[in-house]
């Protein structure tokens, strides 16, 4: 393999852009990592080695795509922007471990890649920048799918980094921290600057860290109830558990029912939704399904 600087440096990324005329799609959220240290340590945060594989989502030029074929077996990487193939093609060329798929990874039947790419042998961990505007679907899609990944490591925007890792009873905790934490443990690994950007975004970045949970924390008996009982919990945050389960509750539970809810299960229904752990919405959760369950019957 011959030796290439780093792609992820100002200089080099506008050599890249320069010679195949590229700009940037706003619509995608193209953000490049103009800083190879920075990707470097989304490596070591995502425990990459030599003995898994790697899942990369929008590889862009091919910055952190590049020190993922260094470190790992194998590097998948989904790029949805056309353009960017033949770009891909030449600042990638040294390495022969990388394929890239020209697909939506929102669209893409995952088991299909797994068969294609003789994924499942080694680990694989799941590593990228992500765009802002879609990381929410990208990860929950993934989460919700069961695929047998070890990890997710993902560059997002700082603040949504800090909703999915977030504890109860602080203001960042919301449906989406217990969605996540339902299915990883989730850390906050580093906080980026916007200024390791090309363009800048308008917010600072983190790199965020999911290890794939064996089982989840709690039991439900229901997952979409689960999940769609713990939205309806954050619906209006100031308002109290009892105010947003009565408009959930509007056409199957009387107030009656969901007070009694509360006594047996042992929480005041006073208190907000974001005082709550997971333990107490899986609870709560897995009783109301049940009533509704006996009188639909």
């Amino acid at each position: 393999m011959k030796e290439q600087k780093a792609i992820a440096t100002p200089i080099r990324t506008k050599e890249i852009m320069k010679k195949y005329g590229f700009t940037f799609k706003k619509s995608l959220g193209q953000n490049f990592i103009i800083d190879v240290n920075i990707l470097r340590n989304i490596i070591t945060k995502a425990n990459i080695t030599k003995e898994m594989d790697a899942i990369e989502i929008g590889p862009g030029i091919g910055a952190l795509t590049e020190q993922l074929a260094i470190a790992a077996n194998k590097v998948i990487a989904f790029e949805i922007d056309g353009r960017l193939l033949p770009i891909l093609e030449d600042t990638l060329e040294p390495y022969n471990n990388i394929n890239i798929v020209n697909q939506d990874i929102l669209k893409a039947d995952m088991m299909e890649v797994w068969d294609k790419y003789s994924l499942g042998e080694r680990p694989i961990n799941v590593v990228a920048n992500l765009p802002y505007y879609i990381t929410t679907p990208i990860l929950m899609q993934l989460l919700m799918a069961k695929l047998p990944i070890s990890s997710i490591t993902v560059m997002i925007q700082k603040e949504v980094a800090e909703r999915m890792a977030a504890k109860e009873s602080t203001k960042e905790y919301g449906s989406l921290s217990i969605a996540i934490q339902y299915y990883t443990e989730a850390s906050v690994e580093m906080i980026v600057p916007k200024t390791v950007f090309m363009p800048q975004p308008r917010v600072d970045s983190a790199v965020l860290h999911l290890k794939m949970r064996e089982k989840p924390p709690v039991n439900v008996e229901n997952e979409p109830f689960f999940f769609n009982f713990v939205q309806s919990s954050f619906q209006q945050r100031r308002k109290t558990l009892r105010n947003n389960l009565s408009r959930h509750f509007t056409d199957t539970l009387s107030k009656s029912e969901i007070e009694e809810g509360f006594e047996k299960i042992g929480i005041d229904g006073t208190r907000r939704g974001e005082s709550l752990t997971i333990e107490e919405f899986a609870s709560l959760s897995n009783y109301f399904y049940q009533q509704i369950k006996e009188t639909l019957s």
